[in-house]
């Protein structure tokens, strides 16, 4: 399929759907619409991904297109009415629109008139199925060696990691799955629930559900963790998760220099090795779980800064670690895998 990526504004720091498409999906990305770049390139600003042109608006990307692809999710995950413009020309070329945000494109009676008219699709990735439940407390149960990321905060690198675990262990012949509870992964993987969407009596009932249904394909299951456990507005999806994959080890995700909570700057992180035991002492009454290892996102440092933060990061986990995207992912797979 041939899609187009919406990130205005936002690329490439604050467009972790758009970057985790680029880096990980399936899809040939004709362009990344953004204004405020207009006229360079994908490469000119993350180089390791599918490389793609920049542009201003839906209009300057070249036909054909199946999709135009929603690529970020602002605080709150409300539509910037500037984007009706390009949504609209996009189902008017006849393309479908993908998006994860809590406003539901097919609830728009603009757009749901156009992609009938038009013969397109709305997939909001965020609407969850209609038929979850409470957990059951089964998780635990199952064959597969399940692996969580968790984080200090979000945009900590739990989604990359996550598939760059996954990748790794395939690479040494694991049969390694992803369980994807964002709107990233869902794209990636054409399968998942937004946890963050659902009823919050059913959020741990929907991560145990996915868990379950992977268990059955794969020997080792990477669960992509959200939020953190310390943020002000999204701890509780992070423990719904964490309790309904009743994971058998933790891998915490962390941004390098990062001490406040992106956005609630008067909300201190704590030190790695006390969140290491926050969240092992919030798992311990449902499913003990222990932080085997670290990933650290150093994208903005140079390379000799970015090997020492990662060496400290180690130390204050007293677990190996790495920047899985700088570095490789593989060498903190075996304390995953549980081989350490």
């Amino acid at each position: 399929m041939r899609v187009a990526i919406l990130a205005h504004e936002q690329f490439p720091d604050r467009a972790k759907t758009a970057v985790g498409v680029l880096r990980y999906g399936d899809d040939e990305v004709a362009a990344v619409l953004d204004r405020t770049h207009a006229g360079e390139r994908v490469r000119d600003h993350v180089p390791d991904v599918q490389d793609a042109p920049i542009v201003g608006g839906i209009d300057d990307v070249d036909e054909p297109i199946d999709a135009l692809l929603i690529g970020i999710a602002p605080i709150g995950g409300g539509f910037d009415e500037t984007w009706r413009p390009d949504v609209r020309g996009a189902l008017e070329r006849g393309c479908d629109v993908v998006a994860g945000l809590h406003y539901f494109l097919a609830d728009d009676d603009e757009f749901a008139r156009l992609a009938d008219e038009h013969g397109c699709e709305l997939r909001d990735l965020r609407r969850p199925p209609e038929d979850l439940t409470v957990s059951d407390g089964t998780a635990s149960e199952v064959d597969a060696d399940v692996v969580l990321t968790v984080g200090t905060d979000c945009s900590s690198g739990k989604m990359t990691t996550t598939f760059e675990l996954a990748a790794a262990a395939r690479e040494r012949g694991v049969d390694a799955g992803v369980v994807p509870t964002g709107q990233t992964g869902i794209v990636v993987e054409d399968y998942g629930i937004a946890v963050d969407r659902v009823i919050s009596d059913f959020a741990a009932g929907a991560t145990e559900r996915m868990v379950e249904e992977r268990a059955a394909d794969y020997d080792v299951l990477f669960v992509e963790g959200q939020g953190a456990v310390g943020h002000p507005a999204y701890s509780g999806v992070t423990t719904s998760i964490l309790h309904g994959a009743m994971p058998d080890r933790l891998v915490l995700c962390h941004v390098a220099g990062r001490e406040a909570v992106h956005g609630y700057e008067q909300t201190p992180i704590p030190p790695p090795s006390d969140y290491a035991a926050l969240y092992e002492s919030l798992a311990d009454p449902v499913a003990p779980a222990e932080v085997v290892a670290g990933a650290l996102d150093t994208h903005h440092l140079d390379d000799d800064a970015a090997g020492a933060a990662v060496e400290a990061y180690g130390d204050a986990l007293d677990a190996p670690a790495t920047d899985p995207v700088r570095f490789d992912a593989a060498e903190i797979l075996p304390a995953a895998l549980g081989e350490e």
